[in-house]
C-alpha cells in the first residue's frame, strides 16, 4: 500500500486568531479560505509540502452535535484536552524561540524525553496542543 496523510482537521474558536498562528507565527501557507464570520474553513499548509494540509474549522458546524455535546466540545478545548496534533522541525530550539515570540501559549519547554524524543509543545488559540517534534 502507499498511503500518505492528506488533510488533517483542527478546530478554531477565532477563525483569524488561529489563521494569524498558523500563518504568521508557523509560517503555514494559507491554501483555501471558505465561508465568512465564525463559519469559516481555513486549509492551512507547510510550505513546500503541498500535499499535506490542515484545515481549520468550526466545530460545532455538524447539525447532529448535541447541546451537550457543544458543551463537552467546548469544556475539552479550554482546556486543551480536545484536539492535538504534531510537528516536526530540524531546529526544535529556533522554531520553538519563534512560536513563543509570537505569543502562543508554552504548555512544555522543549525537553529531552526519557523515550527518545526531544519536544515541546504549546497551544494554538484554539486550546488545541501543538507538540513539536525535532527531527
Amino acid at each position: 500500500m502507499d498511503i500518505t496523510i492528506h488533510t488533517s482537521f483542527l478546530p478554531h474558536t477565532d477563525p483569524e486568531a488561529s489563521l494569524a498562528f498558523y500563518r504568521d507565527a508557523l509560517g503555514f501557507e494559507v491554501r483555501l479560505d471558505v465561508g465568512k464570520g465564525p463559519m469559516r474553513w481555513i486549509t492551512v499548509g507547510p510550505a513546500g509540502q503541498p500535499d499535506t494540509a490542515i484545515v481549520l474549522h468550526p466545530p460545532f458546524a455538524d447539525p447532529g452535535i448535541t447541546p451537550d455535546e457543544r458543551r463537552v466540545i467546548a469544556e475539552m478545548m479550554a482546556k486543551g484536552t480536545f484536539a492535538t496534533i504534531v510537528l516536526a522541525t530540524p531546529d526544535l530550539d529556533g522554531t520553538f524561540e519563534a512560536v513563543v515570540a509570537a505569543g502562543a501559549e508554552v504548555v512544555q519547554e522543549p525537553t529531552d524525553q526519557p523515550y527518545g524524543v526531544r519536544d515541546a509543545a504549546f497551544r494554538d488559540p484554539a486550546g488545541n496542543q501543538v507538540r513539536l517534534n525535532q527531527v
